[in-house]
């Protein structure tokens, strides 16, 4: 999970946010802003991470197909 700077330079953002969530939140205290903040951080590291494996399936699939053929290289050198 990505670290959020605390010190960054922080944008102001207009949500809509489900009233009583955000009722419940001040409730508990919840810092709002970080709260969105790390959810969003957490939605941009999850569709990088599904981009990533979309520009990369040709080059994971040739390479799970050359492991099914020939096998892990140096399998014979493993310890475990």
């Amino acid at each position: 999970m990505r670290k959020i700077a605390l010190n960054a330079i922080r944008q102001p953002a207009n949500l809509s946010i489900d009233s009583n969530l955000m009722r419940e939140a001040k409730g508990l205290d919840v810092n709002v802003s970080r709260a969105a903040e790390a959810g969003i951080a957490e939605a941009v590291a999850a569709e990088k991470g599904r981009l990533w494996k979309l520009e990369n399936r040709t080059t994971m699939d040739a390479w799970n197909d050359y492991i099914d053929k020939n096998g892990i290289p140096l399998e014979e050198y493993r310890q475990f």
